[in-house]
């Protein structure tokens, strides 16, 4: 999932898991409840859309994970938690039936059937959808979904049926050993078909929503709030216990800060760089500091000179002093990265590339001889701009990278700022030079992080192609064997370390501030966390 923001970002489970990761509302035995159970929650930005297929960042999941169930969750404990289905069985891994709960019903009152998630399905995949998770069943290895999404085969033909209204029959063509924990990922959950047809793209709009969460989307003031309310027709509502929820569109993180201070906000989205160590001292335990699968990372528009040379890209990914920056221009946690995905991560552990581990003088005159080759001189420097969703943490590194290039490599690059949904079109239509990325696990597994960067994945925006980096991930996904697959994950990053489609920057942590009311706020690695598991104590 795409990182809309931050310091502290902003994308496992069983086999591979945490995404969706599913509780409920545990109150502790004795705890007195404050009459009034409504949670005011920061979230960074305006969503770009609440449709769970137009969307990739957790600006908008982190609403769309209260608004909407899926077949499946993930425990914090990594295993499969059954939510809209029942139960399932499969067949040699490859052909799993789901039989969906008796009842279960939209929060209009109308019934959720194995026919709405075939169609489901079947949209996310289809071209002129234009969904940024097209890709996503064909990483599943769901029968023909690849093809679909590259408009090779029709919807119709998705490897998904259902057998009656309460029974979905999925079947593979290979074993997926993430298969279950990837079911739990936001863009998966079913949607109202007819609710679509009737209202198109306005069916997200309050007055028209249908969901099937905890919570039904109950209003929505653009850049000002989003609210939701109980839904008393969710499956599992007897074990809700906050009755509404209000989503704040917050940018500017100082401001964030401010509203929490004033009472306006009971859980901040993220902490501001240069207030942390203050507040930590002035707030104790309201700060919350957990670690996230999560990696902030430069992408190069790969089709565009001189980034079309990966000379250039590797000198820029030598050049940078990253543990300059997630030690001090961070410095909440987070770790300096020199692989996309993660140190250690669904059992295996991924090493850099040997230049990591090098003396940084030798790096600088290795990246310097790189621009040389590629030629680029003080003569003819490296010029490019640099471009960042707007926000007071982005600009803080890009600043500090910036002066890392100017004074190592005699490099230009040209501070640039948007607004998110502008920076998101600006990537997908290739109208960029460099910018800043970000990537949360959608489950516990490298190829969560590698898939965006194989030839044609509805997410590889830097437009990265090697056969030989398609053929690791594909041999990755067959083996059940967890040491060949660390094996097939390694050379995948050596790939990545050699051609640098993308320059990791640092691995996250997620910060928050959180009310001493509130209870259950308990974020899973992914970095989550559900109103339905929360509750507010008296006070």
């Amino acid at each position: 999932m795409k990182l809309y923001k931050h310091n502290s970002i902003t994308t496992v489970f069983l086999a591979m898991g945490l995404a969706g990761a599913a509780q409920a509302a545990t109150v502790p035995e004795g705890t007195p409840l404050a009459d009034k159970q409504e949670l005011v929650r920061s979230n960074g930005n305006e969503p770009a859309s609440l449709d769970p297929h137009k969307v990739e960042s957790d600006v908008e999941f982190n609403i769309i994970s209260d608004l909407f169930d899926g077949l499946v969750a993930v425990k914090p404990d990594g295993s499969i938690e059954p939510r809209l289905a029942e139960s399932w069985e499969n067949k040699d891994n490859t052909v799993w039936t789901f039989h969906l709960r008796p009842g279960i019903v939209w929060s209009d009152g109308s019934a959720i059937t194995a026919q709405d998630i075939v169609w489901s399905w079947q949209r996310l995949v289809t071209p002129t959808t234009a969904s940024p998770y097209a890709s996503y069943p064909g990483n599943m290895h769901i029968v023909n979904a690849a093809d679909i999404a590259l408009g090779k085969k029709t919807p119709d033909t998705l490897g998904v049926k259902a057998i009656n209204d309460t029974t979905l029959e999925v079947t593979l063509t290979q074993p997926t050993s993430a298969f279950l924990a990837m079911l739990a990922h936001p863009s998966m959950v079913p949607l109202d078909k007819v609710l679509i047809g009737r209202y198109g793209d306005k069916w997200v709009k309050p007055e028209h929503f249908v969901g099937s969460g905890a919570y039904h989307l109950s209003q929505w003031v653009v850049n000002e709030r989003i609210v939701a309310e109980r839904n008393p027709r969710y499956w599992d509502d007897k074990h809700t216990v906050i009755n509404k929820v209000t989503y704040l569109p917050i940018r500017s993180e100082a401001a964030d800060v401010n509203r929490y201070k004033a009472g306006e906000v009971d859980i901040v989205y993220t902490l501001p760089i240069n207030q942390f160590s203050q507040l930590k001292k002035t707030l104790g335990d309201e700060v919350d500091v957990s670690p996230q699968l999560a990696t902030y990372y430069y992408e190069f528009n790969t089709t565009k000179a001189p980034f079309n040379d990966a000379r250039v890209r590797r000198a820029l990914n030598m050049a940078l002093d990253k543990d300059i920056i997630a030690e001090k221009v961070m410095g909440q946690g987070q770790r300096p990265a020199w692989v996309i995905s993660q140190p250690e991560i669904g059992g295996v552990k991924l090493n850099g590339p040997d230049y990591a581990s090098w003396p940084r003088e030798k790096r600088i005159a290795e990246a310097k001889k790189l621009l040389a080759e590629a030629g680029f001189s003080e003569a003819h420097p490296l010029s490019f701009n640099l471009l960042y969703n707007t926000s007071e943490s982005h600009q803080r590194v890009a600043i500090a990278a910036s002066s890392m290039w100017k004074k190592n490599l005699g490099v230009e690059a040209k501070l640039q700022n948007q607004e998110w949904k502008t920076m998101l079109d600006a990537m997908h239509t290739g109208n960029f030079d460099v910018v800043r990325y970000a990537w949360i696990a959608d489950y516990d597994d490298a190829s969560t992080f590698l898939n965006t960067f194989r030839t044609g994945d509805s997410e590889n925006t830097a437009k990265y192609s090697n056969p030989d980096y398609d053929a690791a991930l594909r041999d990755a996904a067959k083996t059940q064997d967890v040491a060949q697959r660390a094996r097939d994950y390694q050379k995948a990053e050596d790939l990545l370390a050699r051609d640098v489609p993308a320059i990791p920057v640092y691995h996250y942590v997620r910060t928050h501030l959180v009310k001493p009311w509130v209870g259950g706020f308990t974020p899973d690695r992914l970095g989550y966390y559900y109103t339905k598991d929360m509750f507010i104590k008296k006070h």
